[in-house]
Parts: structure tokens; C-alpha cells; sequence
């Protein structure tokens, strides 16, 4: 039996092996690409009603004239710190106990906070700070912040008004970015995991397996076996 025939034969059982799974994922994954995420969600099943200030009574933070949307307490540097976000957009940090406005965090602070609280963050390479209209395309939000550089790879973004590790991406994560543009065929955005040309490719690809998986049935006509001449 020849290099190329056994080939063959181990291919028409891997596909008996694969096969069936090839199909269940092909098939999922074309059901999932039929309808955005955000719908499958319920997102467009939410009302839109008009933005309402949090107002907690007797409170200063929480008064109706500040226009808060949201107020989250958390502990920094041993102290109760209240991260205030307005209607407008803007955030801001205040002391939770005597409402005292909260400078925002430096490049020292920065550094020193991601050094206590990721493993390897005392290795510094570089610090970089991004306004919140021209954050890098790693970090994908609008927000204020400082990009610490690791020895190791690891970028850790901290938010300059919030004083919070807001992300942080392993020397792997581009490629994982881009591995998942690819996985859905969007190289710009990353996120659209619902549009007609990923629905096509999964569709054919989909009818491709199930033609193969189909065609495994059939029968093959062995060879005659050419008998030398007497």
C-alpha cells in the first residue's frame, strides 16, 4: 500500500471521527451569527426613559443639584473613596467620609498602584498617558487613563479619575484579538458577530461538511488487481 493510499484511508476515518462534531459546531456557529448579540440580549426590549440623578437624602455627594449617575464606594490606600459618575459623562473621585475632592491619579500613583496589585507591576519598562477621546485600540473605551508598560509583556491601564485598575492585557492578548477578528471576520471592530459575510461563509461551510458527512456513505468500486501476463 502506497504513502498516498494510506493517506487516504486514515482521512476517511478521521472524517467518520470528526465529522459529526465538525457539523455540530459549524451548525451552532451559523446559529448564532443569525441575530446580534445585543438582541439575543433583550436589549432592544429596553424602554428608553429620561436619565434620573441619584439622589440619597441627607446626603451631600448624592444631592439632586450634583446630577450623579452613579456612585460607587471603594477602599483606596486605607481610605473609603467614592468614585462619582455624572449625567454628563464626567467622573470624578471624592473621600466617601468628608466629601473632600480627590486629586486625579499621576503617573507616581499609577505606577505604585499597579505594583501592589499585579504580579510582576514593580518591573516598569514605560507609563503613558491617553485622553479619553484617543485611548489605543487595546483598551476600547472612552476614558482617562495611564498605560503601564511590564517587563513581562503585560500592559496595565488605570483609570486617572477613578484611581482603579481598569484593565490589563497579557503580551498575548493581541494576538487573541486578532484571532478573533478572524474567527468573525471582523478586522476593524472586533465585535460584529453578526453580518452577512460571516453568515455566508458559515452557511457554505455548513452545506460543505454535510455534503462530506454525506459522502462518506458512499460506496467505493475496488480496483480490479492487474494479474501479470503469462
Amino acid at each position: 500500500m502506497t504513502i498516498m493510499r494510506k493517506l487516504a484511508k486514515w482521512h476517511i476515518w478521521l472524517g467518520w471521527l470528526v465529522g459529526v462534531p465538525i457539523i455540530m459546531w459549524l451548525a451552532s456557529g451559523l446559529f448564532m451569527t443569525l441575530r446580534p448579540i445585543e438582541e439575543v440580549r433583550g436589549e432592544h426590549l429596553r424602554r428608553e426613559l429620561p436619565a434620573k440623578a441619584l439622589v440619597l437624602p441627607g446626603s451631600t455627594l448624592a444631592s439632586p443639584e450634583a446630577g450623579l449617575r452613579e456612585m460607587r464606594v471603594v477602599m483606596q490606600q486605607g481610605r473609603a473613596v467614592a468614585i462619582l459618575s455624572g449625567l454628563d459623562g464626567s467622573v470624578r473621585r471624592v473621600d466617601f467620609v468628608s466629601g473632600k475632592p480627590l486629586p486625579p491619579l499621576g503617573a507616581a500613583a499609577a505606577q505604585a498602584l499597579v505594583a501592589a496589585r499585579i504580579k510582576g507591576g514593580d518591573k516598569v519598562i514605560r507609563v503613558e498617558f491617553f485622553p479619553a477621546g484617543s485611548t489605543p485600540p487595546e483598551f476600547r473605551r472612552e476614558q482617562a487613563v495611564w498605560r503601564v508598560s511590564l517587563a513581562d509583556g503585560a500592559r496595565v491601564f488605570v483609570g486617572r479619575d477613578t484611581g482603579e485598575i481598569e484593565a490589563v492585557r497579557t503580551r498575548w492578548w493581541r494576538a487573541f484579538d486578532l484571532a478573533w477578528g478572524l474567527h468573525i471576520m471582523d478586522l476593524s471592530e472586533r465585535e460584529d458577530t453578526s453580518h452577512p459575510v460571516l453568515i455566508l461563509f458559515a452557511a457554505l461551510s455548513l452545506t460543505g461538511a454535510m455534503i462530506g458527512g454525506i459522502l462518506m456513505f458512499r460506496r467505493r468500486k475496488a480496483r480490479p488487481v492487474a494479474r501479470p501476463n503469462p
